[in-house]
């Protein structure tokens, strides 16, 4: 499978690292950048094939199979318009757009003109989920009716955490990851949401805490934010004990513990290249299928998430220019 890669930031080098590692099943065939030079300069670090300083141009290669989006949220919905224009198939980084009435018509397009996009939220992909899933199920912290789950990165200095006309701000780049660990254990029956945030002088939320309730009960509490390091970990409590994992962006292990505090059982996840291999992997497999959505990230769970993230900024009064939440 041929991939092209649209932007030349860090995450863009993680993906090339990544594909790398797995030769036999993807190469990195294109890069594309705004700055010719800077796609070059890329390509010849990950001995890509072709370089272009212009997405239109690298768009039109034929021999491309996927692409992946790794530029600003603030430009996913250009991009992807732009990749469904010339009939690609596409990866692109979370958060999938700016907002619901974006997210909706990228995929009703790709639906309609059956070509496969889906959001690259790698913890969906990864086989952690489903050890953690079972884990819990399995019952031996008992019956579990809370969670709770934290990111926090200190990285207030990256220009696209706090200006609004790149879509900045903590819940997009980091909350939409704590969001997802919780609707991925905890389903999507949502009763309410209670929120709150604290706003950066540009208008973008540097902190925010929501307590998400569930229909059957269940109450998930979680907090993001740019300004300070967390310990990043998702916590399952539950009757008999409770269950922690470690790192909630790219998790590691869990680790189960009694009432008493006694370890009752820890889990190392599978070692893995850098965690994209399995986002990759899955799209080979559905273009194999000729199919047009990935279980792990269906496009009604990225419409979902999307929603919920409208309504907290609705409510936090966080808008991006030219928006109307």
């Amino acid at each position: 499978m041929n991939i092209g890669i649209i932007g030349a930031g860090s995450i863009a080098k993680t993906m090339a690292k990544t594909v790398s590692a797995i030769p036999d099943k993807a190469k990195i065939y294109a890069i594309a950048s705004r700055s010719l030079e800077k796609a070059q300069e890329f390509a010849r670090e990950f001995n890509i094939p072709k370089a272009y300083g212009s997405y239109e141009e690298m768009l039109q290669n034929p021999a491309i199979d996927l692409v992946y989006i790794a530029t600003p949220h603030s430009q996913h919905y250009q991009n992807m318009k732009l990749c469904l224009a010339n009939n690609k198939a596409v990866l692109c980084e979370k958060a999938f757009t700016k907002n619901t009435m974006e997210a909706e018509e990228i995929l009703r397009e790709a639906e309609s003109k059956n070509i496969l996009v889906t959001e690259a939220i790698w913890t969906r992909y990864m086989p952690s989920r489903k050890i953690i899933s079972e884990t819990i199920s399995s019952g031996i912290i008992g019956d579990v009716d809370h969670l709770s789950a934290n990111l926090h990165y200190s990285i207030a200095n990256k220009e696209r955490m706090v200006r609004p006309e790149l879509a900045g701000g903590a819940l997009l780049d980091l909350g939409v990851y704590c969001l997802n660990f919780a609707t991925m254990f905890f389903g999507n029956e949502i009763e309410k949401i209670d929120s709150s945030a604290a706003l950066t002088d540009t208008g973008v939320d540097r902190f925010n805490s929501m307590t998400v309730f569930f229909k059957d009960g269940k109450i998930a509490s979680l907090t993001s934010g740019f300004t300070n390091r967390s310990d990043r970990k998702g916590i399952f409590h539950g009757s008999k004990g409770y269950a922690i994992v470690e790192n909630i962006n790219n998790p590691s292990s869990i680790t189960c513990y009694d009432t008493n505090d006694m370890e009752l059982k820890h889990i190392d996840f599978p070692e893995i290249a850098t965690g994209y291999e399995y986002e990759v992997l899955e799209c080979r497999e559905i273009l194999e299928q000729k199919k047009i959505q990935c279980p792990s990230m269906p496009h009604e769970e990225t419409v979902f998430i999307m929603k919920i993230m409208d309504g907290l900024r609705k409510k936090w009064g966080v808008k991006y220019p030219g928006e109307n939440l």
